[in-house]
This record gives structure tokens, sequence and C-alpha cells, in this order.
């Protein structure tokens, strides 16, 4: 027997529990930390009242958990349907509940249809069976890239005319925001964002660090962004780099490469065993190369599936 309820944020460390116990099942450790979770839960997409379930037995522990989550106002919608191991029978329960909230936030944004993404280990064959089951197919395949720094780092040589102005200031923010709306913008599922959005949900991660983003100018125009964070701090003990984009008209000058290097520097120099990052292995760039060619070694693949309805 179980029952169903709203999420809140107190569920944060039953929540994680949860997920590294469905995450050990798949990839032999947990790959989400609690502060991960802290931070899911106040994203400010998600509305906890209406956007999240989570299932629970008599004796209050979590069997599940299911969330959809809009993208600003566009029609696309992440999901997602997380079941302890074990438990039968509740994936055909939460779906439903899933994909109607998913309806209804396209609608209230004003779309006739709308997008669904869910990602998925490459390692969970289960649950690749059971995206296929709701309609889902592959639309992508993000790889987690990885390289350790043993010591010191040397810093790249900047390019010709180039400066470098970090992310404390309200300008350089507002430009970095423009420079990765601009650079992203043919990129697997981007969405348009105001800055006003993009601000805040920078904010509300516990993770941010507005001292980690890097805007490159080329001769005093901006060109290029870099936005790192602490997501895998506290596990992992790395950097991460979250964003680097580069601008149509800079490409080729090997500002992404530079950058690349900044972050390795300034990782290492923080102390930090390593740099981590996320590459679409469908880039309309040649960022897997790039990553690849300056040390990186892939460490594991998220594939994502998407659903048109």
């Amino acid at each position: 027997m179980h029952t169903l309820r709203r999420p809140r944020v107190d569920d944060a460390a039953a929540m994680y529990e949860l997920i590294a116990a469905y995450e050990t099942a798949v990839l032999g450790a947990p790959d989400m930390t609690l502060q991960d979770v802290q931070d899911e839960l106040v994203e400010p997409d998600f509305d906890r009242d209406k956007d999240g379930w989570l299932a629970q037995d008599a004796d209050g522990r979590l069997l599940a958990s299911a969330w959809a989550c809009s993208d600003g106002d566009s029609d696309l919608v992440h999901v997602d349907v997380i079941v302890r191991p074990g438990v039968e029978g509740l994936a055909d329960e939460l779906w439903p509940l899933v994909i109607g909230r998913a309806r209804e936030l396209a609608a209230e944004r004003g779309h006739d249809g709308l997008t669904l993404h869910i990602g998925i280990y490459r390692a969970d064959h289960v649950k690749q069976g059971m995206a296929k089951e709701q309609g889902f197919e592959p639309g992508t395949s993000f790889h987690r890239m990885r390289i350790d720094h043993e010591g010191p780092v040397e810093a790249p040589v900047p390019p010709a005319g180039l400066t470098l102005h970090s992310g404390e200031s309200e300008d350089v923010r507002r430009e970095a925001h423009r420079v990765q709306q601009e650079s992203f913008a043919e990129h697997f599922g981007f969405v348009k964002l105001d800055y006003d959005l993009w601000y805040e949900r920078r904010q509300a991660q516990s993770v941010n660090d507005w001292s980690q983003l890097a805007l490159a100018r080329i001769d005093g125009r901006a060109a290029a962004v870099l936005i790192g964070n602490n997501q895998f701090l506290p596990d992992q003990d790395c950097g991460y780099v979250a964003t680097l984009g580069v601008l149509p008209e800079f490409r080729g000058r090997g500002l992404g490469r530079f950058l690349l290097g900044h972050a390795f520097a300034a990782d290492a120099a923080r102390g930090r065993k390593g740099t981590i990052l996320h590459v679409d292995s469908n880039n309309t760039t040649p960022a897997l190369g790039l990553y690849e060619s300056a040390g990186m070694r892939p460490v594991m693949v998220i594939d994502v599936w998407r659903r048109r309805l």
C-alpha cells in the first residue's frame, strides 16, 4: 500500500535517499548529491504544489518520485519518474499524472502541443524500455567529460585583443546572458530565456558562484563565455563547466580552447582534483573533439529521450 503527496522542501533528504538507491542500482554509486536535490526543489520553474508527486509506504518511506517541470515560456517540459528498486507498478500509476501535468503546463503557456524530455543514463536499460513504452524516442546524448589535475596547471596565453571579466557585476552578467543565448540558439533543446529568469535560476542554485563566470571580450566586444559552478565539488572535489559558448562570428579563433584552459588552471589553483563538463554529442560545433584534444575523457553518457504530443 502507498499514498501520494506533494513534495516539500524538507523532503530533500528522503528524496536523496530514494534517488541514491536508484542510482546505486544502475551505476554502482549515487550520482546526485543532497545539494542537487535541494536545488531542484527550489527551481523557479518548479511548482511543488502542482508539478511533483511522492509515493510513500505506511511507514513513510519514499517509494517513488515523479515530476514535470516547464522550461520558461516554451512548449518544452522536462519530466522524470524514479522508482525505488524492487517496487513494482508505481511507474504505470505515475506516468499518466506526469504527462497530464505536462499538457497543463503547455496549455498554460499558450501552446497547442508540447515536447517532453527525459534524461536517462545510458546504463539504465530498464528505464530506456519504459521510455519506449511511453512513446519516447532518442533525441541526443550528453557525454560527461573529465580531466584530472595533478598540481598546478599553467594558464593559457590569451589571444590578441582578449580581456576577461568575471560575473560579479550586472553589466557583465547581462552580456554573458546574451552571448550564452546567441551561441546556443541552434543547439538541441535550446529555449530562449530573458535575463531575469536566467539570473533567477542561477541565483536559486546553492552551487552558483558568479566569480566563476568568465566573459571574453575581443577588442572590447563580447565574444565568448564560460560559466562554472560548484555542482561537482561536494562528491568529486571537481570544478564544473556548466556553459561554454562562443558567438558564431568569433569561432575558429581558439576562444573555446582558451576559456577551457582558463577553467582548468583556475580549478587547479583552487585545489580541485579535476574539471567536469557535459557535451552534446550532436552539438552544432565540434565541441566533443575540442574537449578530447584538451585532455578530457568521457566518463558517463546520459541520453535525452523526447516525445512530441
